[in-house]
């Protein structure tokens, strides 16, 4: 059986970016020159099987060449149990989708993304529906900006 990845003309020049959470999985997405990048969804957890199911239907849609994780590096650059576990995660998603993944430091992309959101004017409720995919979008910026 063919993987995704397998499935599909990996000519694109996207980047999927991942911020994972317990609860949630924020989603951003290149565009195919690797300028842009741009919120696509908030996965809400479930288990295992369901989130990666939901992640192959996000890359069948785009087709990446990569897939951009955010890890959430201690004060001294070593890895906490929660980053530990993102990463175990990955290697999952890696191993299921056949892609790439390229992991980025998120230290402070949720508190960026919620800045931005409260300077834009956003109330707290809408803030919680989109912190997440937003703080993909700034992680997939900021790895998007140190490529050029």
């Amino acid at each position: 059986m063919k993987t995704p990845a397998e499935k599909q003309d990996r000519t694109s020049g996207r980047t999927i970016s991942l911020d994972i959470g317990t609860k949630t999985i924020g989603v951003a997405v290149s565009d195919e020159l690797g300028i842009t990048a741009n919120g696509v969804c908030t996965i809400s957890r479930e288990n295992e099987k369901k989130d990666l199911a939901q992640l192959r239907d996000i890359i069948e849609r785009y087709s990446p060449c990569e897939i951009l994780v955010g890890l959430p590096y201690n004060q001294d650059g070593s890895l906490g149990n929660r980053a530990k576990g993102i990463r175990k995660f990955s290697e999952r998603i890696r191993d299921f989708l056949g892609l790439p993944v390229v992991y980025w430091d998120e230290s402070f992309s949720t508190k960026t993304a919620e800045q931005t959101l409260i300077e834009a004017g956003m109330g707290r409720k809408k803030r919680k529906t989109v912190i997440d995919k937003m703080a993909a979008t700034v992680i997939l910026e900021e790895y998007l900006l140190s490529r050029s």
